[in-house]
């Protein structure tokens, strides 16, 4: 697959066309129609999520979120290769990947209320927190997969970044790290087309990112990260190649993101109606759906019955998160240091005035 797919060559990997047809298939992975349909799954679920948050926002129930809507195939394929040893070393764009390891729609839901025990993960092993300083993880998965490395373990690291994020320095010493000490990290960097309102054209005067990796002297190949089969395929290569010792890989997953960077954004400010809509013909659940109808292992009422069932769950957990305990005034000032300083103590007092002061006039 590497070798035939050479990012010199300008050539995308992609086995499954707009209508769900596979069109390639030397590549198709060796993979259970139970998987596909649990990988289908959990991406409607992911979606379903990400549309009802974006919603609870709009209500004023949960602060700033960085919708995933249309990007779901590369995190749902990531999902379903990654093991429970295994390292996720996030940006903030990859919710299938998250509750696939293991963290709970509660959790996520309670980081972005603000609450620090979102991060706390209680059932995912090997999950670091979530990276809003731009491409600052990956190099801490590059570290990571130096320890592996010199700890001789079975494990693998999967780390995700934004276009945007391969403009800054830490890419390029992560990487450069990466493959000088053959770390068994794969670095998926999901180019959907706009870092913020900056289009890819202005990102980068190379022909792409994956291109990027000869500089490296790594394995890089470009996917089309809309097509489930497809970075299903280049994950399970790229997670044998690292596990076996060969150093990181670089993977381009060409996406789009079809909502807005955050719920703080205007996506219609800097793009168009018909551009949104060329991309819609691509959208990776629309084309794994119409795959699974075509061979008649999936139905309209059935999808019916799973967002019903999705929906009251969603809530369910949401509810539970807006009913979580209010942060205790000890908890912000007595974890920052092994013992409290004089001016941390002052600010308690003053702050503790403050309300008292508050109170008083209500």
């Amino acid at each position: 697959m590497f070798k035939e797919y050479e990012p010199i060559n300008k050539k995308m990997f992609q086995l499954m066309d707009n209508e769900g047809k596979i069109i390639n298939k030397k590549f198709m992975p060796e993979i259970s129609t139970e998987k596909i349909l649990k990988a289908y799954k959990d991406m409607l679920f992911a979606r379903t999520a990400d549309q009802m948050i974006v919603s609870y926002q709009r209500q004023g129930r949960i602060f700033t979120y960085p919708p995933n809507y249309g990007q779901e195939a590369i995190s749902g394929a990531v999902g379903q290769i990654m093991r429970k040893e295994d390292w996720l070393v996030p940006a903030f764009r990859e919710m299938g990947a998250y509750l696939a390891k293991g963290a709970s729609l509660k959790e996520l839901f309670l980081y972005f209320m603000g609450y620090e025990d979102g991060l706390n993960f209680k059932n995912a092993e090997n999950f670091l927190p979530f990276a809003v300083p731009i491409a600052s993880q990956l190099l801490h998965a590059s570290g990571i997969g130096y320890e592996i490395n010199y700890r001789k373990k079975d494990q693998v690291v999967f780390t995700f970044v934004g276009d945007g994020g391969t403009s800054e320095g830490d890419f390029h010493e992560a990487l450069n790290f990466a493959g000088v000490w053959k770390a068994p990290v794969i670095f998926i960097v999901q180019n959907n087309q706009y870092g913020i309102s900056t289009p890819f054209e202005l990102q980068t005067a190379s022909d792409g990112i994956a291109i990027k990796s000869y500089a490296y002297g790594i394995k890089g190949i470009q996917v089309d990260g809309n097509d489930f089969f497809a970075m299903y395929a280049a994950v399970q290569k790229s997670f044998e190649y690292a596990k076996e010792g060969n150093g990181p890989v670089l993977i381009e997953a060409i996406t789009y993101r079809k909502g807005a960077h955050t719920t703080s954004d205007d996506p219609s400010k800097y793009r168009t109606k018909e551009e949104e809509e060329a991309w819609d013909e691509k959208d990776p659940l629309k084309r794994l759906k119409a795959y699974l109808i075509s061979n008649k292992l999936y139905s309209e009422k059935e999808e019916e019955k799973l967002l019903e069932g999705y929906k009251k769950q969603i809530d369910k957990e949401f509810v539970e998160a807006e009913n979580y305990a209010a942060v205790s005034l000890e908890d912000v000032f007595k974890f920052n240091y092994a013992e409290m300083p004089d001016d941390l103590k002052h600010q308690k007092v003053e702050y503790e005035n403050f309300l008292k002061w508050k109170e008083a006039r209500m």
